[in-house]
């Protein structure tokens, strides 16, 4: 299996038309796709097999009053049917190298301790794991009229 890895720019949204099962949490929302690809600081590296994104990684660049450029990454996934494939591995390299180019001095990901799988991964990219543990806090938002 020969998987094409790709960065989408701004004109590549259908790309995402074809999206293979369990790629993402939910279906892709066009209009929230549109929103995401408006913005240069978000980016998405997709997998493809015979031209269906069969993973991905997102991040987001972004910079502060008092800190360099940084690549935050949101999300790694992969189908079921392309995992341990090394699909994983590829998206998270061309994300980082991506940011790089962008100017970014670090990139950073937060995952539970439960989760293996993607420690492994960070581990076999080069990251370290923080010496403190860090806890997400949720706050939903409901609309406001």
């Amino acid at each position: 299996m020969t998987l094409e890895i790709r960065l989408l720019g701004p004109d590549d949204g259908a790309v995402l038309d074809r999206v293979a099962p369990d790629v993402f949490d939910h279906s892709v929302a066009p209009r929230w796709a549109a929103e995401f690809f408006d913005d240069p600081r978000h980016h998405l590296a997709v997998a493809l097999d015979q031209g269906v994104v069969v993973g991905f990684a997102s991040g987001v660049h972004y910079i502060h009053p008092d800190k360099p450029p940084e690549l935050w990454i949101n999300e790694v996934g992969v189908a079921p049917t392309h995992q341990r494939q090394g699909a994983a591995t590829r998206l998270l390299a061309a994300l980082l190298d991506h940011g790089a180019r962008l100017g970014c001095v670090q990139a950073w990901v937060l995952t539970s301790p439960e989760n293996t799988a993607a420690r492994q991964l960070y581990a076999r990219a080069g990251g370290r794991e923080a010496g403190e543990l860090s806890v997400m806090v949720e706050f939903p938002l409901a609309p406001r009229r």
